[in-house]
């Protein structure tokens, strides 16, 4: 089906299951009324679909969609397995996961579904299918999310036993292959007959880490397979309507890439943080995520829960949002590619247990603060969707992400404070800091049309990656590969050849030794003689064809290379041997950058945040002020406003020729953005 050039809009996640009818049609009309145009449905509701087994209550959902299709709203339903009803649990118990310690995830939350078991993939798809069948060409209905927030739920149940002896079976096909390929000779661990594989029971890391990485693939296997089922049903009977997933809380130890490929695009749930001591860092942590949901598909993608005000329940509840805060986020979303973003939630619950996860209303019915300020974003939304249809973020910049390397570095902690995510962050932050739209993508996907690649902690390598990385900066690309890199084989053995393994004549160094300084600060100084601190690892290196652009200060390895650039082809690439402070990959970055000709931003104040989107309609300048605090900043080149108003103000640019220009169009602009203040820009062309 196609699916490009999706208009930006807004929608709310409503259950009607929760409200007395009576408050339904006016909600909905309100909804109408505020500039809603997408309601999101369903996903926890299968007990009041399928109240015993095989019979069925439609009249409410029926009664609940065709109100919105009366008033003009889109719907987006979701299958309900995230949420077996009690009559499926109690007749079918291996329904619920066996966590490592042998006890049962019982019914009473959420997400108590072992994807293993027989029972609910075919009570999931006999739903599946009677939703599809009844409401699949309702022409309300524009699209399906398959269950929510999928995640690993470690299970150890029988059927999950069986199903990864299956899966290590078609994998190795003798026990003498798994043998090898995991190392079991080590601490007596060798099977001598399959019935003796089993899932890693007690849970601990310390396993076999051959052993645990299968683990995790065959469990990313086992989820997408689950719902391949249901989207088999949902494109035979619906086929003229998408289907995605709602995605959540990065790092996910799931694979989003293997259980994404068979979706339409992916979808994100963003709560961004509200507390004012995470101001300086939850924007950009905010920025990663979406970029990395955008990267799953490479494509658009949608926000389907978006934080309407102070998340709680779970944890302690969270700070209000700041005036402007869900605004702020909003335009953040769409700035990075998002088409529609749906707030979680239309009301806030009174009943159950995330009654203080707070929606736009509260249970009085009574708008406040946060639902005026929703109300406005509606109508900016709405009068800018047109223009900004078919438009995308456009990067020449890529960081790799792989989930195998996470749950490898998982499994076998490398140093105190080194964490694989967040040094992924730490990078992407330097990059945003610098005005740098960049992509995030599986680690295998090819590189054409970048110019500039970060490849951080490869701790695994694939030698389909390493040649792609070759070609890549033979070609003329720039990559910058960090420490720890090449120390593995896929099968989670170490190499047998000094480090990086299969990087070493693409890097032009070898790793002579190494010292795991964990939270100890050691210094490197540039080839500028200034000096910056770094922590939590550094390889030794010996040049065999690099160049050391900084070096270590201190401790015996004073001296030796700590960052190489080394020429390969038409391009370089460089080793980052440790963990550089962000004030030395801002200047490592500056410098890639330049080298590639991707422009850059040194003035841009902290928390402000540009990105772009572009289309046929042309290109737009999203301006963010995600901070607390009042920002100005000058812009190059000529551009003309499209939301000015409360909380922005550009002042009179100088135009071309030196003459006074209006606040509609300028170049070499001053723009003052209040806290949480927003701008969008189309770039004009003076005659």
């Amino acid at each position: 089906m196609n699916i490009s050039a999706e208009q930006v809009q807004i929608g709310v996640v409503y259950y009607p299951e929760h409200w007395e009818r009576s408050m339904w049609e006016p909600d909905i009309r309100r909804m109408q009324e505020t500039g809603v145009k997408v309601v999101r449905m369903a996903e926890f509701a299968w007990s009041r679909m399928e109240p015993q087994p095989g019979i069925y209550d439609w009249e409410w959902l029926d009664e609940a969609i065709d109100l919105c299709h009366r008033y003009g709203l889109q719907v987006v339903l979701c299958t309900p397995t995230a949420t077996p009803p009690r009559w499926l649990t109690e007749r079918h118990p291996d329904i619920l996961p066996i966590r490592a310690d042998g006890s049962t995830y019982h019914a009473g939350v959420r997400g108590h579904r072992c994807y293993s078991s027989e029972a609910i993939r075919s009570h999931g798809e006999r739903i599946t299918e009677t939703l599809a069948r009844r409401y699949g060409e309702h022409p309300a209905v524009i699209g399906w999310q398959t269950d929510n927030e999928f995640g690993m739920n470690d299970c150890h149940c029988a059927a999950c036993n069986t199903r990864f002896r299956a899966w290590v079976q078609e994998k190795y096909s003798s026990l003498e292959t798994v043998n090898r390929e995991w190392g079991t000779v080590v601490w007596s661990g060798e099977y001598s007959d399959w019935s003796e594989l089993t899932t890693p029971y007690g849970g601990s890391r310390f396993n076999n880490p051959s052993y645990l990485l299968d683990y995790a693939r065959f469990q990313w296997d086992l989820i997408a397979d689950f719902q391949r089922g249901q989207i088999a049903i949902l494109r035979r009977l619906s086929p003229a309507r998408w289907v995605t997933h709602n995605f959540h809380t990065y790092p996910q130890r799931m694979d989003l890439y293997r259980v994404g490929a068979d979706l339409d695009f992916a979808s994100f749930d963003y709560y961004p943080n509200t507390s004012p001591d995470k101001q300086s860092t939850s924007p950009y942590s905010g920025a990663l995520s979406l970029d990395v949901t955008r990267g799953i598909k490479r494509r658009n993608f949608w926000i389907m829960e978006q934080l309407s005000g102070p998340p709680g329940a779970w944890f302690p509840t969270w700070r209000a949002p700041y005036p402007g805060f869900i605004r702020a986020h909003v335009w953040q979303a769409v700035a990075r590619g998002a088409d529609t973003v749906v707030h979680f939630r239309w009301r806030s619950a009174a009943i159950g247990a995330e009654q203080f996860w707070h929606g736009l209303l509260d249970p009085s019915d009574v708008p406040g603060r946060r639902f005026a300020e929703f109300e406005r974003l509606c109508g900016e939304v709405n009068r800018l969707s047109a223009q900004l249809q078919g438009t995308e973020p456009r990067h020449e910049a890529a960081i790799l992400l792989s989930h195998e390397q996470l749950e490898a570095l998982r499994i076998q902690h490398q140093a105190e404070g080194m964490d694989y995510y967040e040094n992924i962050k730490d990078y992407h932050r330097a990059l945003t800091k610098l005005g740098i739209g960049c992509d995030a993508i599986s680690w295998t996907e090819p590189l054409d049309n970048y110019r500039l690649v970060i490849a951080p902690g490869c701790f695994l390598m694939d030698e389909r990656v390493a040649a792609e990385l070759e070609r890549f900066v033979e070609g003329g690309g720039t990559v910058i590969v960090t420490m720890r890199a090449g120390v593995k084989e896929m099968n989670n053995q170490h190499v047998r050849t000094m480090l990086p393994g299969r990087l070493a004549e693409l890097t032009g160094v070898r790793v002579e030794e190494y010292d795991a300084i964990g939270h100890d600060r050691h210094t490197l100084v540039d080839d500028s003689g200034r000096a910056y601190g770094c922590t939590q690892w550094c390889d030794i290196l010996r040049l065999e064809g690099a160049e050391a652009i900084a070096r270590y200060e201190g401790d015996f390895y004073e001296g030796t290379p700590a960052v190489t650039v080394h020429r390969y082809g038409q391009g370089r690439a460089y080793y980052v041997a440790t963990h550089p402070d962000e004030a030395y990959l801002r200047e490592l970055l500056l410098r890639t950058a330049a080298e590639q000709g991707i422009d850059a931003v040194t003035d841009l104040p902290e928390g402000v945040q540009l990105a772009q989107r572009t289309g046929e309609s042309g290109t737009y300048l999203f301006v963010l002020n995600l901070s607390r605090e009042p920002r100005e900043l000058r812009l190059t080149g000529s551009w003309e406003r499209l939301l000015g108003g409360e909380g922005t103000d550009t002042g009179a640019g100088l135009d071309r020729d030196g003459e006074k220009s209006g606040d509609a169009c300028w170049s070499r602009g001053e723009l003052k953005l209040e806290p949480y203040g927003v701008e969008i820009l189309r770039h004009v062309t003076l005659d």
